[in-house]
């Protein structure tokens, strides 16, 4: 960690600061995609959710419905805007619907 100094800072720049110093940035990233899922998705497609990846720029999406994965596999570029829009950097560049 760095040295102390005598400047204040607020608790966002702090946090944000120990994120960064700690490369913890990739981990919170797997969580907010996670959570901006099935804020976007609704409990419609939550419920037909099995499992949410993160690995590296690709978002792997398990469902139990091949119906709906057939259904969201045509506004894939749709999806991809929502979640880099409402994480607000842009983090996924390529959506698999498994």
């Amino acid at each position: 960690m760095a040295k102390r100094s005598n400047n204040l800072l607020n608790i966002s720049e702090a946090l944000q600061d120990f994120v960064t110093e700690n490369k913890l940035e990739k981990g919170l990233d797997k969580v907010n995609v996670r959570d901006a899922w099935s804020k976007l998705m609704g409990n419609g497609i939550n419920n037909y959710t099995t499992a949410i990846e993160l690995k590296r720029d690709t978002l792997y999406i398990q469902l139990s419905s091949s119906a709906l994965r057939e259904e969201l596999s045509y506004g894939n570029q749709k999806i991809i805007t929502m979640l880099n829009e409402e994480l607000g950097k842009e983090i996924i560049k390529k959506l698999v619907l498994r």
